[in-house]
Order: structure tokens, then sequence, then C-alpha cells
């Protein structure tokens, strides 16, 4: 491992590639491998440029995993740098694995907030005009929160060098589980979009069956029970099903795999264990009748029944004639 590390580490296989295009493309490229030179952490190497010398491309090796932390703050301090180097309005750009990954974080981080936003905001609304309530659209992000932040919590703890307990760790090492710097990227974000979308989905057949009863009944205790017993199997049944699936992505080599499929794994297991059969139900019983709370100035908003309403028609064939009274079914 020792000899890997150093002779084909990943910043030494996968280097920075600065790209100079334009203007004085031979004395940007020597400022640039002057600045390169100066930091102890990057080499050089090498150089190449265009037949037509417009164009310098300069391959700079960089120590240990290109994905760590260390090596995306080399790579954002080079960017920095490098930017006042360019002579002749010449320019230079920075990219390479690294560089992608810097990129991606970037935009990762641009960009979550507003995902949230949205999908919690239209989350809201649709299960607010759903089961007109405003107590319960609220209820349910929080649970399915709840699932997500556990999934997020988990997945450091198993797959992060540095963090959880011992004992996480020994049980990650006898799964198998890669240890890394830095969870993927991409990671937070395809947890909850997939798992926020998979608990609401558990969530909303629930309430509906919920709902549906406390309609017939106004006993919201009994509309509770009936919900859960009515869909516990099948919630269980289908949770199995993805529980046994994602494991599969854990099970495998690939880093990034193993964190995707551990960290679905283990958030449908919680959630619809303890969050859907036990943290739902109980919440539900104790807010009792205000879990159906739904402010009067909101009242202009259609009533709009989740299963649809199939109107009961009475047929009176004492009243009809002998012609139009359907004819007996014979087996």
């Amino acid at each position: 491992f020792e000899v890997l590390e150093s002779e084909f580490a990943g910043g030494l296989v996968s280097p920075v590639e600065v790209a100079i295009e334009g203007g004085d493309v031979e004395a940007t490229a020597a400022s640039v491998q002057s600045a390169i030179d100066a930091d102890p952490e990057l080499t050089l190497a090498g150089v190449e440029f265009s037949e037509t010398g417009e164009l310098a491309l300069l391959s700079v090796q960089l120590p240990g995993d290109v994905a760590s932390a260390d090596s995306m703050d080399v790579v954002r301090d080079l960017r920095s740098e490098l930017a006042t180097v360019a002579v002749g309005g010449s320019s230079v750009y920075i990219g390479g694995q690294t560089a992608i990954t810097v990129d991606l974080v970037a935009q990762t981080s641009d960009y979550t907030p507003l995902v949230f936003g949205v999908v919690l905001g239209l989350s809201f609304l649709l299960l607010m005009i759903a089961f007109r309530s405003i107590v319960i659209p609220g209820k349910a992000i929080a649970m399915n929160l709840l699932s997500v932040g556990a999934a997020y919590g988990l997945v450091v703890a198993f797959f992060q060098t540095g963090a959880g307990p011992g004992w996480v760790k020994d049980i990650a090492s006898f799964l198998g589980f890669t240890q890394v710097d830095v969870i993927e990227a991409w990671i937070p974000l395809f947890l909850f979009s997939v798992l926020f979308g998979l608990s609401m989905d558990y969530h909303v057949f629930l309430l509906s069956r919920i709902k549906e009863r406390f309609d017939q009944t106004g006993d919201n205790t009994e509309s509770v029970a009936y919900g859960l017993r009515t869909t516990g199997a099948l919630i269980t049944g289908a949770a199995a099903i993805m529980v046994a699936v994602f494991a599969g992505f854990a099970a495998g080599r690939l880093t990034s795999f193993q964190q995707m499929g551990f960290g679905l794994a283990v958030a449908v297991l919680l959630d619809a264990t303890i969050v859907r059969s036990v943290l739902v139900p109980a919440s539900m019983k104790l807010l009792g009748s205000r879990n159906w709370y739904f402010p009067s100035w909101l009242e202009w908003i259609p009533n709009v029944s989740v299963e649809g309403h199939l109107d009961e028609a009475v047929i009176d064939l004492d009243s009809m004639s002998a012609e139009d009274q359907p004819e007996p079914m014979h087996a």
C-alpha cells in the first residue's frame, strides 16, 4: 500500500492540468512554471505547446488523494495565484480531476439550498391541499428530514476518517467499507432527493388511510390505529425489498456506491420501522384533533381528495320495468 501511495497516488496519475491560451503563451508558461516550482507541494510533470504556439498545457502533480480536502485547497490556491501571472493577455485555466471535484463541490453548495427550499415548499403545499391541514404537512416534512439527517450522520460515521466512535469503525471494517477523508460531493443532495421521495410516498400512503377513516368516524385515535393496521404490512414489505436492493450497492467495492447504498438502506430501514411505525402514529395520537387544523382564511382552497370520491348510486330494481332490468349473469 505504501508503494502504491507513493508511486501511484491519485495526484500522480491524475495531475492538475494548467492550460494557457492566447497572448504571450511562452512567457505565461514560464511564469506559471516559476510559481509551481516555488510551491513545495507541487511538482511540474511536463509542458507541451501546440504547433502554432497559441496553446500550452502544463501537468502538475499533487501529493496524495486527488479528492482529498488538502488537494482541493491546493487547487483553489493555485487558481488564485495563477490568475495574476498571465502575460500579454493570456488566459490561464485549471483542469483535471481535482479541479472537477472543486467545481462540483462549489456548484452543489450553491444549489443545495435552492433544491431544499423548492422540494420542501412544494411538499408542504401539496400535502396541505390534499389533507386540508397545515399541521400534517409540517409534521411530515419534519419526519422526513429526520430520516435524511440520520442517513447523513451514519454515512459520515461509517465512512469518514476521524468521525464516529471506534466500535462504528470496527463494524465498517467488518463490512468492508472504505474509509475516506471526505464524503463524495454528490452524496448528500442525492440522498436527500431519493429519500425524501421515498419517505413522502410512505407518509402519504399512511395518512391517506388515516384521513379516510377520520372523515368517516371523526375519531382521531381509532383512525390512527386503523391506518397503521391497514398499511403496516405493505410499508414494511416494500421497505424490506428496497433495503435489500440498496444493501447490494453497499456490498460493492466502489466507495461512492458503498456510501450511496448504505445511506439509502439505513434511511429506509429507520424510516419504515421507527419513523413511520412509531413516531408518526404517536405524534398523531398526541396531537389529536389538532392534526387537522386548517385556518379559515384558507377555506378558498379546493377540497381535493387523494383517493377521489365515488358517489354511491342506489338502484331500485322493483321500480324498474322488466325491459330495463339487467339480465342475470350465469356461471
